[in-house]
Formats: structure tokens, sequence, C-alpha cells
């Protein structure tokens, strides 16, 4: 972030970090990486080809690059979770966090952060849900070689996202993690249940029990396994 307000950065480029102790997610949940074990990254957008309107369709374009990026390891069970986690059947695989830098009214420039187990097997108690690729498979990986390998799926669907929008959209809805299922939410001190039916374009959560309602990011709080 700090090389792009510095002006030292341009679109594309990326910072990896081989450990990670500092880092976050949404709602400033804590993510922390064990050193050389996992891919954390940040991946510098230029937004001048997408409209304000389309700040969301960014969220969709990376979650459905990462999840792509499992395809080639892991057949089946890879799901993204609103907004943009990457889950494995019902453990939490990667995590995505998109910074927006403003001036005034225009989009000058949105910073990636993407946080991908690979290698690390022992969670502690602050993640107990997480999963790794190598606990998945069994087998053990390079990071930075996926990280390469991850840039290059990122540039197709970005690619493609300033292209036909409209497929970023679909890929991204038609894998969604419980979609048309039974949710468990929290709103402040409201917990409740409903069925998860959409993702509008602009990122709300459409859910109905006895009403259809809408949420932003960051408005609800999952509360199924762990969340």
């Amino acid at each position: 972030m700090g090389l792009a307000r510095a002006g030292m950065a341009q679109h594309g480029t990326v910072v990896f970090s081989h450990e990670q102790t500092k880092g976050k997610g949404q709602r400033s949940k804590a993510w922390v990486s064990q050193k050389d074990m996992n891919i954390a990254m940040s991946l510098l957008v230029d937004p001048k080809k997408l409209n304000v309107s389309e700040l969301f369709l960014l969220s969709m374009m990376v979650a459905v690059g990462v999840r792509q990026f499992f395809l080639s390891y892991i057949e089946e069970g890879i799901k993204i979770k609103w907004p943009n986690d990457i889950y494995w059947r019902d453990r939490k695989a990667a995590g995505i966090l998109i910074e927006n830098v403003w001036q005034g009214s225009e989009w000058k420039f949105a910073v990636v952060g993407i946080g991908i187990n690979i290698n690390q097997t022992d969670f502690g108690m602050l993640n107990p849900k997480a999963v790794s690729l190598k606990g998945i498979t069994g087998k053990h990986f390079d990071p930075v070689l996926l990280a390469k390998e991850l840039c290059k799926i990122l540039d197709e669907k970005y690619q493609l996202l300033t292209s036909d929008p409209s497929q970023i959209i679909q890929q991204y809805k038609i894998h969604l993690y419980k979609l048309n299922e039974p949710v468990k939410l929290k709103k402040g001190n409201r917990v409740f249940e409903a069925t998860f039916t959409d993702v509008t374009p602009n990122g709300q959560m459409v859910v109905r029990h006895a009403i259809e309602e809408r949420f932003d990011v960051g408005e609800v709080e999952w509360l199924i396994n762990g969340g």
C-alpha cells in the first residue's frame, strides 16, 4: 500500500511475504502465516478499466481466480464463501481482503491481499477450521512457484472481467458456498436462520426467511461451522 501511495508501484505489481505475523482478514480477524509455508501476497490493481459501481466485481474476480487455482490440485469441494473466502468442504483454505484507495471521488487503485494456506497444518486455536493444500492432498508445495501460477490465473480473469464481466458474475455465483441452503447469521445481537438465495452485483448477500433481506459486506457474520 505504501509503495502505491508513493507512486513507486504500478498495475500488476506483486509483493510476496515469506512470513506474516500481523495479517488481517474480513471483520479485522487475525491471519497468521508461518514462515515459507503459505502464499501471503498483495497485488496492485489499477481500476481505470472499471467503473466505481463495479467495486465488488473485482472481489468476485479474485475469488473466482483463487478458486480456479485450487482446481489444479483438488478436484472437488472448493467453494466461494461470501464475500470472498475460499472453502474446501466446511473449512477455510484461503482469504481475500481488498483495500481501495480514493482521491476525492476517483478510485485510484486497489490493493488485493490474498492469503492461501499451502503447507501449514497446525493452525492452533486461532483458526481451528482452517485447512491447507497440503492438509487436503498430503503433498508439499513450493509457495513461490504456486504464487506465480496464481498470478497468471488472476491476469486471465482480469482480462475477462474487463471484456465480459457477466462471465465473472456467473462463475462466482454458481460456486457459492451454501447457496440455496439454510445458513445461520448474526447481526449485532440478533441471531437468525435464513436461506441464502443470491449475491447482488454490488456484493449484497440476499437471504429469505419470512421476508427477503439484503446485507452489505461486513453487516452480518456467518455462524456456520465456526464461520
